[in-house]
């Protein structure tokens, strides 16, 4: 990846729907030249996907969070398996420090919370966790 792509990519992030020629010109490149670099893209799986961004009084029930992981022995690639099984568990962030791994999670009530928490700290390898529930994002 060069500038180029790493330009188009901060473009893409902040509006996935704005077309080629918009982005052709705010890279002041050729529309051939920014499609061929998002086929490119998709193609080697850098992009791998587009979606949406709601405001967040829209979902004002949903309940996210960050569970920071502690795991037994050599246990990671395990525990990582069995999370990737929870629809809660949203991406899995291996990390270094006090704690091993980063799970965030998205749920649709403090209900559905509680039994996801309950469900995940039962894994097999799991020594620790400690979550806090994320109360208001900035998008950067």
């Amino acid at each position: 990846m060069d500038e180029t792509d790493r330009q188009l990519l901060t473009l893409l992030r902040a509006d996935a729907r704005a077309s080629v020629a918009s982005l052709a010109e705010r890279l002041k490149v050729s529309r051939g030249t920014v499609q061929n670099r998002i086929d490119r893209m998709r193609q080697r799986g850098v992009i791998q996907g587009f979606t949406v961004r709601t405001r967040p009084d829209v979902e004002a029930q949903r309940v996210r969070a960050v569970m920071t992981i502690s795991v037994e022995g050599e246990g990671g690639p395990r525990v990582v398996r069995a999370l990737q099984g929870f629809a809660e568990v949203v991406a899995v962030h291996t990390t270094n420090g006090r704690w091993d791994l980063v799970a965030e999670l998205d749920t649709d009530s403090l209900a559905a919370f509680s039994a996801a928490l309950d469900e995940i700290r039962c894994i097999p390898g799991i020594a620790a966790t400690e979550t806090s529930i994320l109360l208001a994002t900035t998008r950067l």
